[in-house]
């Protein structure tokens, strides 16, 4: 089953092809996408890996955890699920009328 993986504080030049690259040597990588900003288009530092396996996603987290890329110290872990927010709220106009 596969298994997806948080890899934080990237290198900002970080592509999704080089974390893919990254994870590879570990086991199948269904997929490597790093967290964009939608208003600066710049990465945001962080990303998700999904390994095909368990295995694989347990190799990946041991070899890759706390390792020097770039010249950052990456954090890898299990992902968790994301979190629902509360929609809608308030829009701010406290103006006067």
């Amino acid at each position: 089953m596969a298994k997806k993986l948080y890899v934080g504080n990237l290198n900002y030049k970080v592509t999704n092809a080089s974390l893919e690259s990254l994870f590879a040597e570990y086991g199948a990588v269904r997929s490597a996408q790093v967290v964009m900003d939608r208003e600066t288009g710049g990465s945001k530092g962080f990303g998700f890996v999904e390994m095909a396996d368990d295995q694989a996603a347990q190799a990946a987290i041991s070899a890759m955890h706390d390792r020097d890329v770039d010249g950052r110290r990456l954090v890898v872990n299990e992902a968790r699920p994301r979190e629902e927010r509360p929609g809608g709220g308030g829009g701010g106009f406290g103006g006067r009328r």
